[in-house]
């Protein structure tokens, strides 16, 4: 038996996180389907802090992606890739303003040890239109995720049962759906598809729909969603928290702000 040091026990590490800073820019991120109001970019650095906090208490080791201070929606850098096993594939955003992003996430992909693929004219794809569900990932088809993209995603997955889900009224498909640890999916049914889904449990709030799985048993969701969190912990997970209002008023979220890799350190 080892010896007790008086510190907490460290979980075990899950893999690695790549996160990107909020840019100097960030206040001029696109706004789609939400009326614009103000960002505070102090508290939204605050928040981004907190929020790798969080990574790094469930165990995950927090990598940065170098910085694209030109690009004010870079913090969203799950949007700029898929990793799958060992392979990261690279976007291609329906969202032209976007595409100088990928710079600095592809270096940080291959600084992990993985190959690299693209999705590539005239495919279009976010990353946050990509939700993996165990052996099945559905993605999202709407304005920055096309056809041409999915059939592209589909051929580079090796084999994997790939869903297209068509998304209305919704900037991805993450911003309406998740999948938890066990393969279970919850969402908003009025902005997707429904008719391709299993089940879909509907949540009680808006981001409620937005969670990022840490591990087997923990779920990391915003503050906005309340009563989901509540919900969820009374079905036995482990939520934590965080608050990150400054990046929900870009129509960002908890799973837009890093892009997780199981088991790489």
């Amino acid at each position: 038996m080892g010896e007790w040091t008086g510190e907490p026990a460290r979980p075990p590490e899950a893999g690695t996180a790549l996160v990107r800073r909020p840019g100097p820019r960030l206040a001029d991120g696109i706004v789609t389907h939400i009326e614009r109001r103000p960002v505070d970019t102090a508290l939204a650095a605050r928040q981004h802090e907190a929020y790798v906090a969080a990574l790094r208490e469930a165990g995950w080791r927090v990598r940065e992606v170098p910085p694209a201070d030109r690009c004010p929606d870079a913090v969203f850098v799950e949007d700029a890739l898929v990793v799958a096993g060992d392979t990261a594939i690279m976007g291609r955003s329906g969202e032209l303003r976007r595409r100088a992003e990928l710079e600095g996430a592809e270096q940080a992909a291959l600084d992990l040890g993985l190959r690299v693929s693209w999705i590539k004219e005239p495919g279009t794809l976010d990353g946050g239109d990509v939700l993996q569900a165990g052996d099945t990932v559905y993605v999202g088809r709407g304005a920055r995720t096309n056809e041409e993209g999915v059939c592209q995603l589909a051929g580079l997955l090796g084999g994997r049962r790939v869903v297209p889900v068509a998304t209305r009224g919704t900037l991805h498909l993450k911003s309406a759906m998740a999948a938890l640890p066990d393969g279970s999916l919850i969402g908003l049914p009025e902005h997707l598809d429904t008719a391709v889904l299993p089940c879909l449990r509907v949540v009680p709030e808006p981001s409620g729909a937005h969670v990022l799985p840490l591990g087997a048993d923990r779920l990391l969701m915003a503050a906005s969603a309340p009563r989901t969190a509540e919900l969820l912990s009374a079905d036995g997970w482990r939520v934590t928290v965080v608050d990150i209002s400054e990046f929900e008023a870009l129509e960002g979220c908890v799973t837009c702000l890093s892009v997780l890799v199981p088991g790489v350190a």
